[in-house]
C-alpha cells in the first residue's frame, strides 16, 4: 500500500520532530520512528482503528500523546493529520477535501 501525506500532516510531523529534538536530542527521531510503527499497524489492519467519520480513522501512537488520522482510497493510505491528542479534537477536519468531510 502506498502512503500519501497531506501537506498539513507533513508540517505537523516536522514540527513535532523539531519540538521533541529541542527538548531532548534524538527524541524527535524516536517520535518519527513511532509514527512509522503506527503507520505500519494501520497498513496491517486499516479498519481496526477508531472511526472518526464516514471516511477517516484514528490510530493512536503507543509512546507519545499523538494519533495518525487517515483514510484509505484506491489502495492508498492518506495521512490527514499527525494530531496531538490535547489539541482541538476536530481540527483535522479542516484539512479534508470537501467530498471527504
Amino acid at each position: 500500500m502506498k502512503i500519501r501525506f497531506f501537506p498539513s500532516a507533513e508540517a505537523e510531523l516536522q514540527d513535532a520532530v523539531n519540538y521533541f529534538n529541542s527538548q531532548c536530542e534524538g527524541l524527535g527521531f524516536e517520535f518519527a520512528a513511532e509514527i512509522q510503527r503506527t503507520i505500519e499497524r494501520i497498513i496491517s489492519n486499516p479498519e481496526a482503528w477508531t472511526k472518526l467519520s464516514v471516511y477517516c480513522h484514528r490510530c493512536r501512537t503507543k509512546r507519545f500523546p499523538h494519533a495518525v488520522i487517515y483514510y484509505i482510497e484506491n489502495n492508498l493510505l492518506f495521512v490527514v493529520s499527525i494530531m496531538h491528542m490535547k489539541r482541538e479534537p476536530n481540527s483535522w477536519r479542516t484539512y479534508l477535501p470537501p467530498h471527504k468531510q
